[in-house]
């Protein structure tokens, strides 16, 4: 069954569902498109807040 997303609480369960998964980019970038579909600039704050950018590795 393919995955649909229609509405910010869709890509915001996606985005948990990755944070649970250690996949913190992806749930970070899931989260942001959570919050630019939210209509409440508190809202999509706490969404990002939810789920900081991760660090940038360092390479060698």
């Amino acid at each position: 069954m393919p995955l649909t997303f229609n509405t910010a609480a869709d890509y915001l369960d996606a985005a948990r569902e990755m944070a649970r998964s250690s996949r913190w980019a992806l749930a970070r970038l899931l989260a942001e498109e959570a919050a630019d579909r939210t209509s409440d600039p508190a809202q999509a704050a706490r969404t990002l807040a939810e789920f900081p950018a991760p660090n940038r590795r360092e390479e060698d």
